[in-house]
C-alpha cells in the first residue's frame, strides 16, 4: 500500500503529466498535490473539478443510474484532465486528479497507470 505522497509522485511520473492532486470532493480541498506551477493552479483545479464530480454524481442519482463512477475525462485543445474516484477503504469522497500534456501523453496508458495508483493508495 502507498501513502498520498508516494502515490502523487507516481502520478507525476506518468508520461506527459503536468500535475496531480488528491482531492476531497465533499470540501473541495486538495489533500496533497504535485506539479502544476505556472502552467496549472492545482488548488483552483481541485475546487473546480469538485463541482464536476458533484454534478456527475447528482446527475447519475437523478437518472437512477446505480453503476459506479470510475473516472471522468475532460479533453482540452492541449491537455487531458483525468478525474478518478477512489473506491478503497477509507477513500469515500476522494478523487485523484491528473492533468496531462496532450502532445506527450498516452491517454490509455495514463488511465491504466492511474487505476493502478488508485488501487495501491491507502489514505
Amino acid at each position: 500500500m502507498a501513502n498520498t505522497e508516494t502515490s502523487l509522485k507516481e502520478a507525476a511520473q506518468i508520461e506527459g503529466a503536468i500535475g496531480a492532486a488528491l482531492v476531497d470532493y465533499t470540501s473541495g480541498m486538495a489533500l496533497g498535490m504535485i506539479g502544476g506551477g505556472n502552467e496549472l493552479d492545482l488548488n483552483m483545479a481541485a475546487a473546480g473539478n469538485t463541482d464536476v464530480v458533484r454534478a456527475k454524481v447528482r446527475t447519475m442519482e437523478m437518472l437512477g443510474i446505480k453503476d459506479e463512477l470510475e473516472d471522468i475525462l475532460i479533453t482540452l485543445g492541449s491537455q487531458y484532465h483525468l478525474i478518478r474516484l477512489l473506491k478503497g477503504r477509507g477513500t469515500n469522497g476522494l478523487f485523484l486528479y491528473l492533468a496531462l500534456d496532450k502532445g506527450r501523453a498516452n491517454l490509455a496508458m495514463a488511465r491504466h497507470q492511474l487505476k493502478k495508483i488508485e488501487a495501491e493508495l491507502e489514505v
